[in-house]
């Protein structure tokens, strides 16, 4: 028998299990729990890993199954549901997100299209690289947004030192792995460092002749400097690192096309690069333009309202790297990052809180806390908010170290609660001690 309105559990749908999205499903299920509210978490993937470790994964130096999080486990812990599918849209006045047809490894249909109702809806599906429509990115470049990405990129990197350790044992004495980096923000800038980082390694799992040596990365850059995230002091360190390194730093090049074996610049110089990676911007995806009439801006992202709802329906929020939400007297959006996600997960709880009690709304204050760039083993730089010295603090070496690791053991917590959390750090902590190093397969 059909439930009837008094019966049907409020129902609030998460599409997107990113950093934000999936810290707001352990809330919101702990918190509602199943008896009158039904949590449900739309995912594409059936993991999780932490964004910003994908350049590790993509290097080879992080084995990713150590570190992903199944959603269904995941969701049986927390309380929340998890629907495996790909979303394909919104009927508002129904109030229902729709999901793709889910199908397998030969095309075939396993689940259908969907309808999922809701009472409240939350879009955090993140965001994708912008290419800007320079002619050969799509077809040629590599990309970091998500795990399988990370995983071509790292078997193209293992083929690629494979094939220059054969032919440096067939008398070819200046054969090297090229890659090009376009774009010097944290993403580009850490997997530089990280590659060197694997090559130095690779002497140690039957490579014997590739080492670092043999690995020529440059850094494409169109602005001024690298990390612009980052005062001028820090960004300077960072790239002296990177060049005493034997990283090549290009900046205020911008980038005209990409080519199957080269990047060709604005200025007419030919980069050649066996891997191309584009990292030089973020937009959110394009199906968002015009879904459903929500309002959006040049980027495709979702404009919200103080309350981090949208500005066309109260019932639907935005969070993450697919909301674009300007604070007032200021003139650009709140930036795409990690500790932007983490901060509107919480006040969208605290909102869809107030919502089902009756209780006023939240606005949203953003806090920046600064922004930390690893240079793997090398070196850590960055910049914090330190309250106890009145403002932005620079912080380099150990202390951003420590930092750094932070962040992401404070990641852990959130997804996973204080008790768990804090076991997972224990674990990973004694994991990186007995594990491999590389993953190479």
């Amino acid at each position: 028998m059909a439930a009837t309105a008094e019966q049907r559990k409020t129902q609030i749908v998460v599409v997107g299990g990113g950093a934000g999205g999936l810290e707001l499903v352990r809330r919101l299920g702990t918190r509602f729990g199943r008896d009158a509210y039904d949590i449900i978490l739309v995912e594409r993937n059936r993991t999780h890993i932490w964004k910003p470790l994908l350049h590790e994964v993509a290097a080879g130096s992080l084995d990713a199954n150590m570190d992903e999080v199944g959603y269904g486990g995941h969701g049986v812990r927390w309380g929340y549901r998890f629907f495996y599918g790909t979303f394909a849209g919104i009927d508002r006045e129904r109030q229902v997100v729709r999901t793709a047809p889910l199908l397998d490894e030969d095309g075939k249909e396993v689940i259908g299209a969907h309808d999922i109702r809701y009472d409240y809806l939350v879009l955090a599906v993140g965001g994708v690289s912008n290419d800007f429509g320079i002619p050969g990115v799509a077809d040629y470049a590599l990309f970091l947004e998500d795990r399988q990405q990370a995983d071509q990129f790292r078997s193209k990197l293992l083929n690629a030192c494979l094939r220059v350790t054969h032919k440096v044992a067939q008398g070819e004495t200046d054969a090297m792995v090229r890659i090009a980096i376009v774009g010097a923000g944290a993403t580009g800038v850490e997997l530089a460092a990280e590659l060197y980082n694997a090559a130095h390694a690779l002497r140690h799992y039957g490579l014997e002749v590739f080492d670092e040596t043999r690995l020529k990365v440059t850094i494409l850059e169109a602005g001024p400097r690298i990390l612009p995230a980052l005062p001028d002091k820090l960004a300077e360190a960072a790239a002296a690192e990177l060049e005493a390194l034997g990283v090549e730093i290009l900046t205020g090049t911008a980038v005209e096309a990409v080519e199957p074996s080269a990047v060709r610049t604005e200025s007419g110089r030919t980069i050649a690069a066996d891997l191309t990676l584009w990292a030089a911007g973020v937009k959110a995806p394009d199906y968002l333009s015009g879904l459903a009439g929500l309002e959006t801006d040049r980027a495709h992202r979702l404009v919200v309202r103080p309350s981090l709802q949208t500005t066309a329906d109260d019932r639907i929020f935005a969070i993450g790297d697919c909301c674009s939400y300007t604070p007032a007297n200021e003139e650009r959006p709140i930036p795409p990052r990690a500790q932007a996600a983490h901060q509107m997960a919480s006040l969208v709880f605290e909102n869809i809180v107030n919502l089902t009690e009756g209780r006023p709304l939240k606005d949203f204050v953003y806090n920046d806390r600064g922004s930390l760039v690893a240079l793997s083993r090398f070196s850590t730089v960055g910049s914090l908010m330190g309250n106890l010295v009145g403002g932005r603090m620079a912080v380099e070496g150990r202390l951003a170290r420590i930092a750094y690791t932070s962040l992401y053991r404070m990641h852990l917590i959130a997804i996973h609660g204080w008790f768990k959390g804090l076991a997972m750090i224990l674990v990973g902590h004694v994991n990186r001690i007995v594990r491999p190093k590389l993953k190479l397969h």
